[in-house]
């Protein structure tokens, strides 16, 4: 489809105003529409530790993509970008203009650069790499990957569990190494060369701030009791929704394995680190856009829409 608006990506570190800033040059716009790319914001159920926007902080801009996957199901960055691909060409249809905002890195990665077609979850793997990553650490997953896919794990940090997990689990189920299959990508859609990343990162000190008030915000709202129901509910602690930090953390405390106020620490502590990933990411993705401040804060979204008026000038 011939469309030369810009596709606009807000991203950055969990906490750092994504939404906001989204929603600001939403209404900035005047005509556009939001796609969440956050990997627990899809699932439904999940909603304490998530910071999906509320009606208010939506300020009535359409948002696409958020709590729309049952949490027994296991979203995967191909599934959120087949449906991404839909959403954007559905908005485009209708002469809108697409802003994508979330801090899943590597589902915007996938949306640019289609991934392989990956063989479903199995769960009796999932289950089976779960315990060893509980009894003897990601680490360990991450040397098994090392012995069968070694340039795999060249490029997966040894803690990020999600992405071993998944390489692991496509050599367990086909035989085949990861690392050979993805060169089996699929092209770039059209509009990849229009979307425009913006990327937020903060001052760390106050980022860190934010991430252990809000971490410990969410117990005390009631994030226990909300795992308590999902587990009531037959949802896995395997699930991908349930991986995210602090309901990971609950289902320790819940087993009996730390205190309520070492999952309250642990899960502030993951978060900080997971910003930091974050921030290393989005780096090597060759932002637009390098934002200092935080996306909730007007000096912030003044320097974007300056930006965004030069951009627009450049473009013409």
């Amino acid at each position: 489809m011939e469309n030369a608006r810009d596709i606009f990506a807000i991203a950055g570190p969990t906490a750092s105003g994504k939404t906001a800033l989204a929603v600001e040059l939403a209404l900035h716009l005047g005509d556009a529409e939001i796609i969440n790319f956050d990997s627990v914001q899809v699932y439904d159920k999940i909603e304490i530790a998530t910071a999906k926007p509320t009606i208010e902080e939506m300020k009535g801009v359409p948002h696409h993509l958020i709590g729309y996957i049952d949490p027994s199901v296991n979203c995967t960055a191909a599934d959120w970008a087949r449906d991404a691909y839909e959403k954007i060409h559905d908005i485009e249809s209708r002469g809108k203009t697409v802003i994508l905002v979330g801090g899943t890195g590597f589902y915007l990665r996938t949306l640019r650069q289609p991934l392989f077609e990956g063989p479903s979850t199995d769960p009796e793997i999932r289950n089976r790499l779960l315990e060893l990553k509980e009894e003897k650490g990601a680490e360990h997953l991450h040397g098994i990957l090392a012995r069968v896919d070694a340039k795999a794990a060249d490029a997966i940090p040894p803690a990020d569990f999600i992405r071993t997990t998944r390489a692991l689990e496509v050599y367990f189920q086909t035989g085949r190494k990861i690392s050979e299959v993805r060169v089996e990508r699929g092209p770039a859609p059209e509009f990849s060369s229009r979307i425009k990343l913006v990327v937020l990162d903060p001052p760390r000190e106050l980022l860190y701030e934010r991430i252990n008030v809000r971490a410990a915000l969410h117990f005390e709202k009631g994030l226990v009791d909300e795992v308590r129901a999902l587990l009531a509910d037959g949802i896995s602690e395997s699930s991908s929704a349930l991986g995210a930090h602090g309901y990971r953390r609950v289902c320790e405390y819940l087993r009996g394995e730390r205190s309520l106020e070492s999952a309250v620490e642990k899960t502030q502590q993951n978060v900080r680190n997971y910003a930091k990933r974050q921030i290393t990411w989005f780096k090597k993705e060759n932002p637009e856009l390098w934002l200092t401040g935080f996306g909730d804060a007007t000096e912030t979204q003044a320097e974007l829409f300056k930006w965004l008026s030069g951009h627009r000038s450049s473009a013409t």
